[in-house]
């Protein structure tokens, strides 16, 4: 048991360093403009499907673990973990190098797209730890805490999936505009 509190203290610093450098690196590089580098245009439509692939995953991998389908549940979490870093790479490198596009909406439709687009980014912060946390517990087969955070992080991570994926539907019309 000493042994399991101690990693999970150490994975505790971890997540409470990576939590808070993620977004720090993020708003940061945001600001960076690569010179003399052709706009990665074709990332948005891949990092949109993406988080659509994470958000299908995400459900199966629910239906997997209430089916006792322990195993294909967690290849399913830890492919969710992956695609989501790889969003957040491609992400990255798109805005490093094309400006920001500006939605073009009118009406009530801006309230609603920066309604989702402002949800989405304060709940990908927030989604960070979660996820890192609950899957911290699932390794440390602690698994009775695990199941009470992923009922917390399961619905925030599936917001995050699915309202990135509806802020592009959103935005795509005024790429290059």
């Amino acid at each position: 048991m000493e042994v399991n509190l101690a990693k999970e203290k150490k994975f505790n610093k971890l997540i409470n360093v990576v939590s808070v450098v993620i977004p720090l690196v993020v708003a940061l590089l945001f600001g960076v403009k690569l010179p003399n580098v052709e706009p990665l245009m074709f990332l948005p439509p891949i990092y949109a499907s993406t988080n659509a692939l994470t958000a299908v995953l995400l459900v199966v991998a629910v239906i997997a673990v209430k089916q006792g389908k322990l195993g294909l549940h967690q290849k399913l979490m830890t492919a969710c973990i992956g695609l989501s870093l790889a969003f957040l790479i491609m992400y990255v490198a798109y805005h490093m190098t094309a400006d920001s596009t500006t939605f073009g909406g009118e009406g009530n439709i801006r309230y609603v797209y920066y309604f989702i687009l402002i949800t989405h980014i304060l709940l990908s912060i927030v989604i960070v730890p979660l996820v890192l946390r609950t899957f911290a517990k699932a390794y440390l087969k602690q698994f009775e805490a695990h199941r009470k955070l992923a009922k917390i992080t399961f619905p925030i991570w599936l917001y995050v999936a699915v309202s990135g994926v509806v802020v592009y539907l959103m935005i795509s019309p005024y790429y290059g505009s």
